[in-house]
């Protein structure tokens, strides 16, 4: 089990830094562009980065706290953050009528929601 949540915690983790180097260095008038991207022209080009920011931060807050063993109780309390963020990526896909990225979106969710069960639960990071 300790194996399969450290591949969850990587796929997540890979997703963030994806989505938030994106997020924080792709012009907002490209993403808009981008399929799925629509809604970043909606927003503020700050709104934007801000979410890329905490995309990355997701990204480390996944893996760093466990693999440095300092605080590794962050990594469930991340996942749920994500899942926060999820919802609202989901609500926002579905508004505008993606329900391919509302289920991508879910998909995410539902794997960041099984790393904050495991991690809380059933398999805690132990010191």
């Amino acid at each position: 089990m300790n194996l399969t949540l450290w591949i969850a915690a990587g796929l997540l983790a890979a997703v963030a830094l994806t989505g938030g180097i994106t997020k924080t260095f792709v012009p907002r008038e490209k993403l808009a562009a981008v399929h799925g991207g629509g809604w970043t022209a909606d927003v503020g080009a700050g709104f934007v980065k801000t979410l890329g920011v905490l995309e990355i931060l997701a990204a480390a807050g996944l893996i760093l706290p466990a693999a440095l063993g300092i605080a590794p109780v962050l990594v469930p309390v991340t996942a749920v953050c994500w899942i926060l963020l999820m919802v609202g990526a989901a609500i926002t896909h579905g508004r505008r009528g993606e329900p391919m990225h509302v289920l991508l979106n879910m998909i995410y969710l539902a794997l960041a929601a099984f790393l904050a069960w495991g991690r809380l639960g059933i398999q805690p990071f132990t010191g």
